[in-house]
């Protein structure tokens, strides 16, 4: 009977931790949007079966996640591969916008930047024309921005022996990039940005933009998703196109603060309680990248009086590991 009891327990443990393992989510490339009380977050699926794409899930809490009630029979897809969208593989990094009636998405797909649109955050977000945003050569990881003049910007990565993020003004009406505009960001130029824990080239990605008492901030990952060290920092500029001026604080997000690997690539919002926060990829365990897991950070932004800009760094002591609700 004890041998008995033991097994039982022991059963019961591994069948809990499983269960505790599924219901984290495996998203990456994260964003998450604020809306009416509550939180969505949308990302690149990781592992599992189902459509191409990008699916919707939904908290009030960011603990705690689950698809849309009104979504249940979409799978919470908003955006599905072949309905109205370009792209036939490597959905990757989605971003969501609200501009005034109309929300938009932008998102990578066949290593291109794509923008699609929908009337509901819930989607289905489409294209009125199927095709990339510029298709004159790859790039992947957009971001659109708007400046308090009105003006559009689209911060993405270009291949030029390495990965880059560039800067263009962006027209809202076309869909499309002023090439004139387009300029690189910054080079490779800080230490932990190529840790040799993974050898490639010069990897810059995942821009977030923001604009704060007329200064720029520009937050982005460096080194190879795959490196243990993938991190995030963050570069400061008085315009849209630079030149960008790399914090000495560097890397604020990194596996030395928040404690798990390949912490990288994700977005910074606002919370209900007016908390920064930033919600982040890493990677699956030790011994394994993939599927990637989802977290999610409290930020501290200070000002500093002498350098006259704000600075950032992260609670790395309270990081949410958000789970699915139980079916």
């Amino acid at each position: 009977m004890r041998f008995l009891l033991i097994c039982s327990i022991l059963l019961l443990s591994a069948t809990f931790a499983s269960a505790q393992t599924k219901e984290e989510i495996f998203f990456a490339d994260v964003t998450i949007v604020v809306e009416n009380g509550m939180y969505f977050l949308t990302g690149s699926k990781g592992g599992g079966s189902g459509p191409q794409g990008f699916a919707l899930l939904q908290s009030r809490d960011l603990k705690t996640w689950a698809v849309p009630a009104k979504m249940k029979d979409s799978l919470g897809m908003i955006l599905t591969k072949g309905d109205h969208t370009f792209g036939t593989k490597g959905f990757w990094a989605p971003q969501i916008f609200k501009d005034r009636n109309t929300y938009y998405m932008t998102y990578t797909a066949d290593e291109q930047t794509v923008l699609a649109e929908s009337k509901s955050l819930f989607g289905p977000y489409r294209q009125k024309e199927v095709g990339p945003i510029d298709g004159s050569e790859k790039n992947i990881d957009s971001y659109i921005f708007k400046d308090t003049d009105g003006k559009y910007y689209l911060y993405c990565v270009r291949f030029d022996k390495g990965n880059y993020i560039y800067a263009a003004e962006f027209d809202m009406k076309t869909g499309k990039i002023k090439p004139q505009t387009l300029k690189r960001c910054f080079d490779l130029t800080e230490q932990w940005e190529a840790t040799p824990n993974y050898k490639s080239g010069p990897i810059m990605e995942g821009p977030t933009v923001m604009k704060l008492k007329n200064k720029y901030y520009l937050f982005y990952s460096a080194n190879h998703f795959e490196n243990i060290d993938y991190a995030i920092g963050y570069a400061v500029a008085d315009s849209p196109y630079g030149p960008w001026v790399k914090s000495k604080n560097n890397p604020i997000i990194h596996r030395s603060i928040v404690g798990e690997n390949g912490s990288g690539h994700g977005d910074l919002f606002e919370g209900l309680d007016k908390q920064l926060y930033y919600v982040y990829h890493i990677h699956h365990s030790s011994e394994k990248v993939g599927p990637r897991r989802t977290r999610i950070v409290p930020v501290v932004k200070q000002w500093d009086e002498k350098a006259g800009q704000y600075t950032f760094r992260v609670k790395g002591n309270e990081v949410i590991v958000p789970v699915l609700a139980e079916k």
